[in-house]
């Protein structure tokens, strides 16, 4: 069974938090709510987001500081922040949200569609990402094992390469399916930058199970990092 990806709702107000949650309910994903900053830290202490929508305009903590605190973070710092807003002070406060670490900066009120499109784009990544590190662990299991089967297992060396080659080739085409739907609608920069680090890191996993074939002698083969 697929784990859905969680989504982090931040919106000091709970009518927004609903249409929130109405407008991404298709995505059919796992929607949390936060009604603060500080309510959105403590969520992002225990579990990992696919992507954050962020109300700028909050009493207390707003969003900027917010994901200040977010990006300062080494667990959380790499995950996709939308910045929603009701208010538009012009260039420089949309200026202030990409310098907070922002992938997007949208007004309210937003078209639905638009921003349900641009949330899928990053659950997407964020669950591709999730099945290369588990191909990665599988195959770390392989390289620690020296290509041996473990004990009580009856699944041959070449059969377990043959399901992670196989569970492999899934993950990369689904992969290029998806940098070829961003290039075609002239996605966000940071959705094709996340794209194209998650294709380098297919690559690299690629040959570090090409080096385990039988026959292969190209030295020890490297783990991709998961960064």
């Amino acid at each position: 069974m697929v784990q859905k990806a969680k989504i982090l709702l931040v919106d000091d107000r709970p009518e927004n938090l609903l249409a929130l949650e109405a407008i991404l309910s298709a995505l059919d994903q796992t929607l949390v709510r936060a009604s603060s900053g500080e309510e959105a830290l403590k969520a992002l202490l225990t579990d990992d987001f696919a992507v954050i929508l962020l109300d700028v305009q909050m009493p207390g903590m707003d969003g900027f500081e917010t994901a200040a605190h977010i990006k300062r973070r080494e667990r959380t710092r790499d995950i996709p922040i939308i910045f929603l807003t009701a208010i538009n002070h012009g260039p420089h406060h949309t200026f202030r949200g990409y310098a907070a670490g922002a992938v997007d900066y949208i007004s309210k009120p937003f078209d639905p569609w638009v921003l349900r499109a641009k949330v899928s784009v990053f659950v997407e990544l964020y669950m591709k990402n999730c099945q290369l590190r588990e191909q990665a662990a599988l195959l770390r299991l392989q390289l620690e094992g020296g290509g041996k089967p473990a004990v009580g297992d009856a699944q041959e060396p070449t059969g377990l390469l043959a399901e992670l080659s196989a569970r492999l080739a899934a993950v990369e085409e689904q992969a290029e399916a998806l940098s070829k739907q961003l290039d075609d609608d002239s996605a966000d920069a940071a959705a094709v930058a996340t794209a194209a680090h998650l294709e380098r890191k297919l690559t690299g996993l690629r040959r570090a199970l090409d080096a385990l074939e039988p026959g292969t002698d190209t030295g020890a083969p490297t783990l991709p990092t998961q960064n």
